[in-house]
């Protein structure tokens, strides 16, 4: 092999070089092989930056042209679906959904060390018939609205942030009772009469099997009593005050649904107002299916039990006349959207709805303050008197409109003027994320939803574990 490299005459004012080899395929093979050797060592020794910069060339282009090819349909993608969803919903049905996603940041594995003081609860293991028996006999035990008993046990068990399987360590005890489950005879009718006899047999059971009822005679002991009127176990008023609270009861702390802002027996016990339980799935399952355009073309709303004379059971009128007073005097209005009989769907009409009635029943609350919140519809709260859950970060005045019963013949006057007035601002606050969350149950817990402001509001209580004052008293 024979090798020539000259300089080239400039051309245009460039400069160039060129290189002729010629090989020799006479000789040996061992002379070759060093030629070749010979060739490349002195074209790179003399030559190797033109080399460098070549590749270094070829490889920055390269990677801009393949990053673009990559990054260009995923990005124009991104913003076509953020368009197509901006048109499909509204941003408050956006916000209303990440609420109850799936995906949504899981708060048990986040709680932060020291979260709710330090406070730990210990859940007493029931033998089934307390529990798990009576939801594996019937579905609805854990979907209706009295479910908080069953969503809050399954929350905490899975709350390790607070939750100890040593007794001796705990600030509070929790006893998973489902009384709720069998709520309603098979006439449609209301018993909790098998209430008092369950909760007792649980107690002599956690009382035999362990000390901690006993040295403090309950008082760091957690019932939750999600039904009408609470601890007093019984539908109608003036029965459930007649019969009052359990003494075996009296000294604990009690979850309950009930509470009203004057002096009641039903609540004349340490307790924690807590929300009505709806299940999360179907809410998001409404705002899956909820109005393309946003739109809520239902001005006043109201699905439930009305009738033209109220039913008369034992001398008790149900919801106290209130909602057949809103029958007779606003069925023939086009502006109210009245319905007695029950649809399973009802969800989607609430979320259609600008404002939701939602007058008492037997009892001051109702599962459409929920429903009405997480869906977007301004609640209208007809009981007087009504206490309600976590007003530090639900604030109620705000997102919801509040009528007195005797004032109920008013309702489209009272209505009107705040449609006329102030209904834009109460639709913006109704749009708090975290006041949505807070009336959700979730398992596992979630950061900011109702199981974890129920254990805020035990973390204030703990002047009643045993455990503390005992380590103060040494």
């Amino acid at each position: 092999m024979s090798l020539e490299i000259k300089r080239a005459c400039k051309n245009k004012g460039r400069m160039g070089v060129i290189v002729r080899m010629q090989v020799n395929h006479r000789g040996r093979t061992s002379d070759n092989k060093k030629s070749f050797v010979f060739v490349f060592f002195f074209f790179f020794r003399n030559y190797y930056k033109w080399v460098l910069w070549f590749f270094l060339s070829l490889y920055l282009f390269t990677s801009c042209f393949v990053g673009g090819r990559t990054s260009s349909p995923s990005s124009s993608g991104s913003v076509l679906r953020t368009r197509l969803s901006s048109n499909r919903v509204s941003s408050s049905s956006l916000q209303s959904r990440a609420l109850i996603e799936s995906s949504a940041v899981n708060a048990t594995s986040m709680v932060r060390p020291g979260a709710f003081k330090g406070m730990k609860i210990y859940i007493y293991d029931l033998p089934e018939k307390y529990n798990s028996d009576w939801v594996a006999s019937s579905d609805r035990c854990a979907t209706h609205l009295f479910a908080a008993e069953v969503s809050v046990h399954r929350a905490l068990l899975s709350a390790a942030a607070v939750r100890t399987t040593e007794p001796e360590d705990a600030d509070f005890f929790f006893l998973p009772v489902y009384v709720s489950c069998n709520f309603s005879t098979s006439n449609g009718f209301p018993s909790l009469g098998h209430a008092r006899s369950l909760l007792r047999s649980a107690v002599d059971y956690v009382a035999t099997k362990h000390p901690f009822w006993n040295r403090t005679r309950g008082s760091d002991h957690i019932f939750v009593a999600s039904h009408d009127f609470g601890a007093c176990f019984h539908a109608m008023e003036n029965k459930a005050i007649e019969d009052g609270i359990p003494e075996f009861m009296k000294n604990s702390i009690i979850l309950q649904t009930f509470g009203v802002t004057h002096d009641h027996p039903c609540q004349d016990v340490e307790h924690v107002v807590i929300p009505p339980y709806i299940p999360p799935e179907s809410l998001r399952r409404t705002l899956d299916r909820a109005p393309a355009n946003g739109r809520r073309d239902i001005w006043a709303f109201f699905r439930g039990k009305m009738e033209v004379n109220p039913k008369n059971i034992s001398g008790h009128f149900y919801g106290k006349g209130v909602r057949t007073v809103i029958l007779k005097k606003f069925a023939g209005d086009r502006r109210f959207y009245l319905r007695r009989r029950r649809f399973a769907g009802y969800q989607s009409e609430i979320v259609r709805s600008v404002f939701c009635l939602c007058p008492l029943g037997w009892a001051p609350w109702s599962p459409r303050l929920v429903e009405s919140v997480v869906l977007g519809c301004v609640p209208v709260l007809i009981a007087d008197g009504i206490r309600l859950p976590f007003p530090e970060i639900v604030r109620w005045p705000e997102i919801s409109l509040t009528v007195a019963e005797k004032d109920v013949g008013d309702l489209r006057k009272v209505l009107g003027r705040v449609a006329a007035s102030n209904l834009s601002v109460v639709q913006s606050n109704l749009n708090d994320p975290a006041v949505k969350g807070a009336l959700l149950y979730n398992v596992p817990m979630r950061e900011g939803d109702a199981t974890w402001h129920i254990l805020e509001a035990l973390s204030s209580k703990l002047d009643r574990s045993y455990r503390r004052s005992m380590v103060s008293n040494q």
